[in-house]
């Protein structure tokens, strides 16, 4: 029940939002919907784990073998839960940004893209996920088309031929392991059943197909060049969903669908793709720290830190295999406040460049203060969130078996970590401090619903950072499922 509502809500109030015709109206029409999704998200966590209303199962399309499953696991809770608790978050911090044309359209698009991500994270029939991929990527298309920057369509562009490709292969590449099925089904459970079935030599290079497509959606190195364009030319609110929730359906289609599936290709390919994850780390950093643009800096920011997630899937160890279920929503969240942050910047100066930028703490002192505290947690300080996501994907990739290189990617890791202090800090200090000038001279503090959502964000940072056992709970029972799936050898 609870798994159909997360989706059905944010779909039918979407389809509904078209009809508006009032900017005002759909924007609080959109407030409401993701209000009542969060609380629907929140009354799941109070359930217990075999509780049956976190599943449910009914007929879709039986003659293909699939049906409309889903349900509520550790990692489709703590991913469903960051969706819920994005939306609403997003909507309040830019309650004031107008959109030119049909802007209910905008709105009526957002709630279709949280209706494609939650059914993402809680399908457990493969058919399904992929529709719900789908889905969660088509809007997208429309919101940057639409609504986003100068280079918008060459930008949309790159991303749907990007995403097209990965969306084909994984396609092909689930459809011919459901041809594999004894019983013809796309369900989970037959699916994992499949990996004492395929052979080591098609385990091989069915691998590719799928994680090709959770790559570019991560994104990793080389497959990572639409990413920064597109978070640059993207409306913010749309940035702030791909960025924060949308990167996580790479990685969760990693762990929920080819690690348990196909984990002898998982195994052959752990140092390749570790090696790519590491010099997709290195690499973004380097550019970060050369960026003059806010959200440039940002985007390469990200790329730099779901690297480090996937490193820790292939360790298959299970610290960091939890490491990365909890950090998918630390990461969330702070770069959900540094998009928040940088949106404000630009919305008051006109200017996202850091060059012209200085002394935004003498003008908004509240703004620097909070964005402070993310900015730290970007870079892991304890007692901040993200120092306890880190810490256990760290201690995953070090004490790792599936490579005899595991020594050498925790240090090389361990410098991109040193790099985004660099950056991170550089960029408070650019921007924060110093003397103003005639863009920041007339800036004023953040309004009320911008104080709210950032003194929000904080306070995550710093429950999740001081208390982290409900997460660690949470995870712990699904990490030692899913590796004993990938753990399988022929």
């Amino acid at each position: 029940m609870i798994p159909v509502l997360l989706i059905v809500i944010p779909l039918v109030t979407g389809l509904a939002g078209f009809f508006l015709k009032n900017a005002g109206t759909a924007r609080g029409w959109s407030l409401l919907s993701s209000l009542v999704t969060l609380v629907i998200a929140l009354w799941g966590l109070t359930l217990a784990k075999d509780s049956p209303l976190l599943h449910a199962d009914v007929a879709w399309l039986p003659d293909l073998g699939s049906r409309f499953s889903v349900g509520m696991d550790g990692l489709s809770t703590i991913l469903s839960l960051l969706t819920a608790v994005s939306f609403p978050l997003i909507f309040v911090a830019t309650w004031r940004d107008s959109y030119r044309g049909k802007s209910w359209n905008f709105y009526a698009l957002m709630l279709l893209s949280q209706a494609g991500l939650m059914g993402v994270f809680l399908a457990t029939d493969a058919l399904l996920f992929y529709f719900f991929w789908e889905l969660a990527l088509i809007p997208v298309y429309f919101l940057c088309s639409q609504w986003g920057g100068e280079r918008r369509i060459a930008v949309t562009f790159k991303f749907f031929v990007y995403t097209f490709v990965g969306s084909l292969l994984m396609l092909v590449g689930l459809l011919l392991i459901y041809s594999k099925t004894p019983d013809h089904s796309f369900s989970m459970k037959s699916f994992y059943a499949m990996r004492s079935v395929i052979s080591s030599r098609d385990q091989v290079w069915l691998f590719w197909l799928l994680f090709i497509a959770f790559a570019i959606k991560m994104p990793i190195w080389p497959l990572h060049t639409w990413q920064p364009d597109t978070y640059e030319q993207s409306p913010n609110a749309t940035t702030m969903v791909l960025s924060a929730v949308m990167v996580k359906m790479g990685l969760f289609g990693v762990i929920r669908w080819l690690a348990p599936v196909l984990p002898v290709g998982t195994w052959a390919w752990g140092d390749t793709v570790s090696a790519a994850c590491i010099i997709g780390m290195i690499y973004a950093s380097l550019v970060a720290i050369k960026q003059d643009d806010l959200k440039r800096l940002i985007a390469y920011s990200s790329i730099a830190h779901v690297g480090l997630m996937c490193l820790a899937i292939f360790a298959t160890t299970e610290s960091g295999m939890q490491g990365v279920m909890i950090q998918m929503f630390n990461h969330g969240i702070n770069i959900l406040g540094m998009w928040i942050v940088a949106d404000l910047i630009e919305r008051q100066t006109g200017t996202r460049k850091i060059s012209q930028l200085g002394g935004l703490a003498q003008k908004a002192p509240v703004l620097a203060i909070l964005l402070v505290v993310v900015a730290l947690a970007n870079v892991a300080l304890p007692l901040t969130n993200a120092f306890v996501g880190e810490f256990l994907l760290f201690s995953g990739v070090f004490t790792s078996t599936a490579t005899q290189f595991s020594v050498v990617f925790t240090v090389v890791a361990g410098l991109s970590i040193i790099l985004s202090a660099v950056y991170t800090l550089n960029m408070i200090q650019r921007v924060f401090y110093g003397n103003t000038n005639t863009l920041t001279a007339q800036v004023t503090d953040i309004k009320f619903n911008e104080k709210v959502v950032l003194v929000a964000i904080v306070a995550l940072i710093l429950f999740v950072g001081v208390y982290p056992k409900p997460m660690l709970d949470l995870t712990k029972e699904t990490a030692e499922f899913i590796l004993s799936k990938m753990n399988y050898k022929l």
